[in-house]
């Protein structure tokens, strides 16, 4: 690909993140935000800030990129030509928006036939912003610009791990994350999207998820990827379709994990 291309891909993402930006933050801890629920059993909510971002982001590429496909969270697949796919998720971490805490975020991704090569993840209250892709990441946010490197190789008894509901899935699933859990250092829950980010940015080791959408993981693994992380499925094959995941900033940390892992897929 062109550096030109490359730029304009990189430019439209920034657009894009500045759409979402200006349509969910007036609905940020609004005391009149409601959400609707989209399950019968159980609570899986969307807002009208969820909808008004997306339909944003579709704006944003109708007049910049009309030939690119879309893939969103809201409002499904509109089909492209150029062989190019936007992949968006307007607020990955809506029971965390709707809680008012500040770790949900955008997710946007560009993916070839072969997956993600660029990924981005926006956190507009807090005004950080963290993107990568074509080999290089880098963050800007309140303390300044930076380029993101994941921490390296450590092993798992000094790792730290994340991951966003203590139950993490089906009982085995929640099983093999709590295998893996008995075996590292620190574990934290509830981060949404932003842990991908901390993995990016070098402070965290693991993310270890499962019950994913392609939406809520072909941006972290852009943005993982270009900061020299590893993403895979619970198999060490590609997760870029959703399903189980696991994040790594090393390949002795994914190493054993995914030892551990693979005996409950």
């Amino acid at each position: 690909m062109q550096q030109h291309e490359i730029d304009g891909i990189v430019t439209t993402a920034h657009v894009l993140a500045e759409a979402a930006r200006g349509s969910v933050l007036p609905y940020f801890r609004a005391s009149d935000l409601s959400a609707d629920n989209k399950l019968s059993n159980g609570f899986d909510p969307v807002t009208e800030a969820d909808r008004a971002a997306e339909r944003a982001m579709r704006k944003v590429l109708a007049d910049l990129r009309p030939e690119d496909a879309i893939i969103g969270e809201e409002f499904g697949v509109e089909t492209g030509a150029s062989g190019l796919t936007w992949v968006l998720d307007p607020i990955d971490g809506t029971r965390g928006f709707l809680a008012g805490t500040p770790t949900w975020g955008v997710l946007i991704s560009l993916c070839d036939a072969s997956g993600p090569i660029f990924g981005m993840i926006d956190q507009p209250y807090v005004g950080e912003r963290f993107w990568g892709g074509f080999g290089a990441a880098q963050m800007t946010g309140p303390m300044g610009n930076r380029p993101l490197r994941v921490r390296g190789n450590r092993v798992l008894g000094e790792a730290v791990l994340f991951t966003t509901f203590p139950e993490v899935g089906s009982p085995s699933e929640r099983a093999g994350f709590e295998a893996v859990a008995q075996q590292v250092k620190l574990t934290r829950f509830g981060m949404d999207c932003y842990a991908y980010a901390l993995l990016a940015a070098g402070h965290i080791d693991l993310v270890i998820e499962a019950g994913l959408s392609n939406y809520d993981i072909c941006a972290p693994i852009g943005l993982i990827e270009a900061a020299g992380g590893i993403v895979t499925d619970w198999q060490g094959g590609k997760a870029h379709e959703g399903g189980r995941v696991l994040a790594a900033a090393g390949q002795e940390q994914h190493a054993a994990a995914l030892e551990i892992l693979s005996r409950f897929s």
